[in-house]
């Protein structure tokens, strides 16, 4: 498990302004290092956005004497430093955003008197993506032409003379659409989304993944990943290029296929914005309702299947000619849809959460079936959950327990929950989050020495299929696409969730399985994939493809046990859907509403005999298993998770166990094992925040 931080390194108390990362210094390494980190993530090298030689000075720029004395270094000098000690620092790329600054500037335009926070001294001016592009402080910055020698030339074949104005989205009026969540208020700055689509703005990212590279990151971490769906929060995006590829979309489509609204339109000259302004739309109101929106979905994320695709390609590649190798990720934001048919490109998944709270076990349980094998480092999001008043907590010494519960929550159901150093707090509060740092060494230091006791691999006999087809028009409800500060539900729960939730608070261990759709991810299960468990669960998985229904049915031939609800293979054809519904092995259930009741029904893998509020994970490990088990009842009088006495559990195991060991951040926890039949019965002492058991072979030891 990698034990990543969330290394913003922010000020405390100043606004988090992007896309440019503070400077580093020497202590912040060794404070990594005294949190046993291994890699660090939204870490480096961000201003890109602003330009290229701006991104130049962040890499290579020179340090005055003055700062030297304090250990500051550019962000190459912090990269090799923390490559001393292990850590892997992944640079950043803020895809979306393009911005612009305003600057104060000495007469002769050959020095910066102020940027972004003015001192009103000098003369006014404009520094960003638009004064690069046009050359405009020769002075100040080496040419375009210096890093483009041929000039880039946009789709229509014209040269490019304003990056902004070429490259950003824009809504169905033609304006171009700002990136609001990380515009700092009335500070004058301004920030444009802008569009992957767009060939000239995928040549210019690359140019910033080659400088970030030849500074020596050890990953590219490509931010906004799903852009220009990022965009759909503000009404867009109706630019040249995606205007074009959902034209060239529609007119490849079978004429079968075909939507009934296209019904005698000439598709040579199609313009999606122009059709919707036609009929009364704005892509804004109502957005869902409106013509074609679910057509123009499914264009979006074939796009940014390739061209996200395309980048990762483009990084290993460049490293390679360098004789090196980069590792891939990107910001898979709270693990959505869209990004199922990416991840095969990524090395590590880096995920923001899209709300943040104290408790959320089947988020990570998706996580953890979303990553499969590959490492996952997720960061905490300051809007609308726990963030602001947990900060503010730790600021005054309290909720340390709150902390520790955050943390160890992902650690124990599968993912690695980020240390945030100096974490976005967000572009109106002035603040970044630091926790105290001896708490986050006491965090880290325990996962560390116990590493052997995570791992991907479970013991749970329980799966619950994620269909991505079979929700596809649930991920992209408004309050899921837009950046939630409030929090906001609406009360539309898929199916998936609703089961794992009900799952998770009867304390049982379940994997989550991803069925892709099948065309931008294809089908790779084996029966071997599904062959651990005893049950599986199909909640709301209405679309099936071929492959996916010969799985279900080799698993109910194989003794494997079914439970759906009566949409379950609704797309396949009456024999193919009888072979699974009217097996014996099958449960077909009436509502979505009682497949977690039948699913338990004499089939709970862990049976609780002590009342307690927690979640389980069951891992396999080399000498054996490890139950993790998180607890979830804080007392806000108390301000901390009482120590729990006793508990009794039963757990069913597939394999033969005859030790036991407790293992917990406080040394405290004290168990015993006790074998019945083919479930084991584990009565516990002393129980903490979080507590893990490991059970080992008859050869590895007795009671504790």
């Amino acid at each position: 498990m990698e034990r990543g931080v969330y290394f913003d390194a922010w000020f405390p108390r100043q606004h988090c302004y992007h896309p440019s990362l503070p400077a580093r210094r020497l202590n912040m390494v060794e404070d990594l290092v005294e949190y046993k980190s291994t890699v660090l993530v939204w870490s480096a090298l961000g201003g890109g956005s602003i330009s290229l030689p701006y991104l130049e000075q962040e890499a290579y720029g020179e340090i005055d004497s003055r700062f030297r004395f304090y250990g500051f270094m550019n962000d190459a000098e912090f990269i090799e430093e923390c490559q001393k000690h292990g850590i892997k620092v992944f640079g950043i790329v803020f895809e979306v955003q393009g911005w612009e600054f305003p600057v104060e500037l000495n007469e002769d335009e050959d020095r910066i008197l102020a940027l972004n926070e003015l001192r009103g001294v000098g003369t006014r001016g404009w520094l960003g993506l638009r004064e690069f592009s046009q050359n405009r402080y020769p002075k100040l910055w080496p040419a375009f032409g210096t890093y483009f020698p041929g000039g880039l030339v946009n789709s229509d074949g014209e040269p490019v003379t304003d990056l902004m104005e070429e490259c950003c989205s824009r809504d169905v009026h033609g304006n171009p659409c700002h990136a609001h969540w990380v515009e700092v208020p009335d500070n004058g700055q301004y920030c444009y989304t802008m569009d992957r689509n767009n060939p000239v703005w995928r040549e210019y990212l690359k140019a910033i993944i080659r400088i970030q590279i030849d500074a020596g990151v050890d990953g590219v971490q490509l931010d906004e990943a799903e852009l220009p769906m990022t965009t759909l929060q503000y009404g867009g995006c109706f630019c040249k290029d995606c205007m074009k590829g959902f034209r060239a979309y529609l007119q490849a489509l079978p004429d079968d296929e075909l939507p009934e609204e296209l019904r005698g339109e000439d598709l040579a000259s199609f313009h999606y914005g122009e059709f919707l302004k036609a009929r009364g739309y704005d892509f804004k109101t109502g957005r869902e309702s409106s013509p074609l929106y679910w057509e123009y979905i499914r264009f979006q994320c074939g796009q940014i299947t390739k061209y996200f695709g395309e980048l990762a390609d483009y990084a290993r590649e460049y490293a390679a000619s360098k004789g090196r190798e980069v590792l891939v990720s990107g910001n898979f934001f709270n693990l959505l849809d869209q990004y199922y048919a990416l991840e095969p490109k990524v090395d590590m998944i880096i995920t923001e959460m899209r709300n943040t709270r104290f408790r959320q076990p089947e988020w990570y349980r998706h996580v953890h079936g979303f990553a499969g094998e590959k490492p996952v480092v997720v960061v905490e999001n300051p809007y609308g959950g726990v963030v602001p008043d947990l900060v503010d907590k730790l600021d005054n010494g309290r909720g340390y327990d709150l902390f520790r519960m955050s943390l160890y929550e992902g650690a124990a159901l599968g993912a690695n929950m980020s240390v945030p150093y100096g974490a976005w707090m967000g572009s109106v509060q002035e603040h970044a989050w630091y926790p105290p740092h001896d708490l986050c060494v006491e965090i880290q230091t325990f996962l560390a020495e116990n590493e052997r006791l995570f791992g991907w691999k479970t013991l749970s006999d329980t799966a619950v299929i994620y269909s991505i087809e079979s929700n596809f028009f649930g991920w992209s409800k408004p309050d899921e696409i837009a950046n939630n500060t409030l929090n906001i539900q609406t009360g539309n729960v898929l199916p998936f969730w609703t089961v794992t939730a009900e799952l998770s608070s009867a304390a049982q261990p379940y994997d989550v399985v991803f069925f892709p759709e099948g065309q931008l991810r294809k089908d790779s299960l084996t029966p071997d994939d599904l062959a651990q468990y005893r049950t599986i669960i199909l909640p709301g998985c209405h679309a099936l493809t071929d492959q996916q229904a010969g799985l279900l049915v080799s698993h109910l031939e194989g003794g494997g046990r079914i439970i759906a609800d009566q949409s379950l293979g609704a797309n396949l054809p009456i024999e193919a859907r009888g072979r699974i519904v009217d097996h014996a092995n099958a449960t077909i259930v009436e509502t979505v509403d009682d497949l977690t009741w039948t699913a338990l029904a004499g089939e709970k893998q862990v049976e609780l005999e002590t009342d307690a509020d927690l979640a389980v994970n069951l891992v396999r490990t080399d000498r054996g298993a490890a139950l993790h088990m998180i607890r979830y009842d804080y007392c806000e009088e108390e301000d901390r998770v009482p120590v729990l006495d006793e508990l009794e559990i039963s757990v069913r195991l597939p394999e033969f166990y005859a030790g036991v060991r407790c293992v917990d951040p406080d040394g405290i926890m004290s168990g015993e094992l006790l074998p019945d039949g083919d479930r084991y019965r584990i009565s516990l002492r002393n129980v903490p925040v979080y507590g893990i058991v490991e059970l080992s072979g008859a050869s590895e030891g007795g009671q504790a």
